[in-house]
């Protein structure tokens, strides 16, 4: 049996869309390709959610069955092999939660990454020293100073997205209470607020702050991310976390209301013209 992990890469997710294309487009129920493989019906399934990795036999049985030619087969088989290579963040296993494991894994492959934060600034614009005040506010006790240490090193490991030759487009609408909930102390809010002047002068991303005197707005039940990507087989994704895990959303009725809860804020928020002046003012005042 294919063994199981702690989240698929997101290469595991899309060649396991396309199985399940395959096998619907040869006419064949599960229960026909477990057959093939004489295994449950249930491991099919789990090949085809990217629940485990695909054993490259098994790969080659059911493409066969399924009536692909040789360098179809060949083609796909080599994709199979590279999407089983351990993505880089799996060296953070031993503090990484599998929950967000498939994060990051989406995160590297996005084309387009729009985040409402209400609490803190995003993960990928954090300094060393906010992130590491942010991480050990939350460690509730359960955390020890080295793994605290390991996450901060994955959060800053993971910032490599924004200088990368093929950077995804980045667009973030945050609440004014992050910029005013003060972490660790005022030297490192500075220098927190100056890393976001740096960021906003890329090309790709976009900043924006939802002001206290904008009043209430939509996305006031929590945070959320919204990935889309250039490959076809991926839909649009919302990622929520919560407190002990979180979800990842592709029905498309729940895509398109987060998306139109997004687009309202953005519109209610703080140009980006307009945010760089609050990012200034701030750092007057620290």
């Amino acid at each position: 049996m294919s063994e199981p992990r702690s989240a698929p890469t997101v290469g595991q997710v899309v060649l396991g869309r396309r199985l399940l294309d395959l096998r619907e487009r040869a006419g064949l129920k599960r229960e026909d390709a477990a057959s093939v493989l004489r295994v449950a019906p249930a491991t099919i399934r789990r090949m085809e959610m990217a629940e485990v990795g695909l054993k490259i036999p098994y790969l080659q049985l059911l493409l066969k069955a399924y009536g692909v030619g040789d360098d179809e087969t060949e083609a796909f088989v080599r994709l199979a092999e590279d999407a089983n290579k351990p993505g880089w963040w799996q060296r953070f296993h031993d503090i990484l939660p599998g929950w967000f494991s498939m994060y990051v894994s989406l995160e590297g492959a996005a084309s387009l990454i729009r985040q409402y934060e209400p609490h803190f600034v995003p993960g990928i614009m954090q300094t060393e020293e906010y992130a590491r005040g942010v991480l050990t506010s939350g460690a509730i006790g359960r955390t020890s100073p080295e793994d605290i240490e390991r996450h901060v090193a994955l959060r800053i490991r993971r910032q490599e997205l924004l200088t990368r030759e093929e950077t995804p487009r980045i667009w973030v609408v945050m609440d004014e209470t992050a910029l005013r909930r003060p972490v660790t102390g005022p030297e490192v809010m500075r220098a927190q607020i100056e890393r976001l002047l740096e960021v906003m002068e890329l090309p790709h991303v976009t900043l924006q702050v939802l002001e206290f005197a904008s009043g209430p707005h939509p996305g006031t039940y929590g945070p959320f991310v919204l990935f889309r990507f250039a490959m076809p087989e991926l839909p649009d994704m919302v990622y929520s976390e919560y407190l002990t895990g979180a979800v990842y959303l592709d029905a498309r009725a729940e895509v398109a209301t987060h998306l139109e809860v997004m687009d309202r804020m953005a519109a209610q928020a703080a140009t980006a013209h307009r945010t760089k002046e609050i990012l200034e003012d701030l750092r007057k005042e620290l």
